[in-house]
């Protein structure tokens, strides 16, 4: 459903031309279709916006695509090529072979290309694995916590539970050596586990590398209903996930459930784990707070450098925004860059920045949020102004939490210090602490009873 984040390459131009924002773009070879039926997926429902197709890509648009992915990014040493769903697994070994042949023949002399895959897992057998592992490939991996906070809603096609067999996918990446990431999406099943699942990630699961994802399901008090019941094809009249609506589903994070999360697991990493685990949101914060540009485009000012791209070659501004009105062309019409810098796609995303509501411009942590995601702005500000991001309470708590720590490691960054230097200063303060003094999470617990003791992942699934 998301992205697996790699930061892109500045594109280097021996002309005085101004430089081009580098982009990404997530390749969609199976389209929507996938081995699973993950209750709240709503990508499941773009398989609606092609009623007839194949839903594969054909090899000569593959190649095309290779092609000018690479004319793209011109003399750029690195080009990343992001395989996403549906599930892409469901293309075979063959296909991904091919991509390999293409890349190497319009490589340029010296250009180092980078493949990326978001899977479910359960597809991966030793051949995959060893096929990862010797072409190079970063893999994120779906999974959404222990065995209960997962099954809640990643299930098979027929409803049944799917953590064994992820498990079991895991395993094989992990015995052959694959580097991989976790996905893990937030919702009303494990949002108020926080240190239960970061645990069960790192500690089971052996994850480096990981990214949390809120999930929010837009829909219309008329489809809500409909929607509630899933986007897969065990739903019956299912609609077409559209931008529009007002309402959420039951299963999608509040606000405060996901800024509650986040600093709850924060305060296990920052104790415990600064540079040896990688939290996705907690390395844009710092980013944002060092003075760096951030690598994800959620907390960017702007957006509109991360499209993505069809089983057939319609290119789309985003893959959240996979509908009509945000199709942007087609790679067998127009070239990829020409729609990359179309003046429609420059206007999607300027409008990050330029529709924030009055109360977000003035916000204290604007240099941090930017607004979050344009598809998850429906809400109302507290003066009526449209536009308020629906995770806007959570944003704010985590942000306001982690301001000190996040300043401490930009301070240490500004003296070529590693960050992980602050966790010596948690650990004297703890030493402190007493027992019943309040949590410092501000959960409202005693210490003793909260990050003062370990989490226990299995006992919470």
């Amino acid at each position: 459903m998301s992205t697996v984040w790699l930061p892109e390459p500045t594109v280097r131009r021996r002309d005085p031309a101004p430089r081009r924002p580098p982009f990404h773009l997530l390749a969609k070879p199976a389209g929507a279709i996938c081995n699973l039926d993950c209750t709240y997926c709503f990508f499941l429902s773009k398989e609606l916006l092609y009623e007839g197709s194949r839903f594969r890509m054909a090899d000569e648009l593959l190649q095309e695509y290779i092609r000018q992915l690479i004319e793209a990014h011109g003399p750029a040493p690195e080009v990343t090529v992001a395989w996403q769903g549906g599930e892409p697994t469901l293309m075979g070994l063959d296909f991904f072979r091919r991509s390999l042949e293409y890349e190497r023949r319009y490589a340029r002399p010296g250009q180092r290309i980078v493949n990326t895959v978001q899977t479910n897992g359960t597809l991966i057998d030793a051949e995959w694995a060893r096929f990862f592992r010797d072409n190079g490939f970063l893999v994120g991996l779906s999974i959404d916590g222990p065995r209960a906070m997962h099954d809640a809603y990643r299930v098979d096609k027929g409803g049944k539970p799917t953590f064994d067999r992820v498990m079991r996918g895991l395993a094989r990446l992990r015995d052959e050596g694959v580097e991989w990431n976790a996905l893990t999406t937030l919702h009303d099943a494990n949002a108020g586990h926080g240190r239960d699942v970061y645990a069960f990630l790192r500690d089971e699961c052996g994850a480096a590398h990981i990214q949390f994802i809120p999930i929010v399901e837009r829909t219309t008090a008329q489809d809500l209903p409909a929607a509630d019941a899933g986007w897969g094809a065990r739903s019956k009249d299912r609609p077409l996930y559209l931008q529009e609506g007002d309402q959420v589903t039951r299963r999608s994070v509040t606000g405060e459930q996901y800024g509650r999360f986040l600093i709850d697991v924060f305060e296990d990493w920052v104790r415990r784990d600064v540079g040896t685990v990688y939290v996705q949101m907690f390395d844009v914060a710092l980013a944002n707070w060092y003075g760096a540009p951030p690598s994800l485009c959620v907390h960017s000012e702007t957006c509109g450098r991360a499209l993505a791209l069809e089983h057939n070659g319609d290119v789309y501004s985003c893959d959240h925004f996979v509908e009509p009105r945000h199709l942007l062309g087609n790679i067998g019409q127009r070239h990829l860059l020409e729609l990359v810098d179309s003046p429609e796609q420059q206007e999607f995303g300027r409008h990050k920045r330029d529709g924030l509501p009055r109360y977000c411009r003035e916000c204290g942590v604007r240099f941090a949020c930017h607004g979050g995601c344009p598809k998850d702005r429906f809400d109302v500000t507290p003066d009526g102004e449209p536009g308020l991001n629906h995770l806007c309470p959570g944003f704010k708590e985590f942000f306001h939490h982690v301001d000190l720590p996040m300043r401490t490691m930009a301070a240490l960054l500004r003296e070529n210090l590693p960050p992980a230097l602050i966790m010596r200063q948690y650990a004297a303060a703890d030493d402190r602490r007493p027992h019943n003094a309040p949590c410092p999470c501000g959960g409202g617990r005693k210490w003793a009873r909260c990050h003062g003791r370990p989490p226990h992942p299995t006992r919470a699934g």
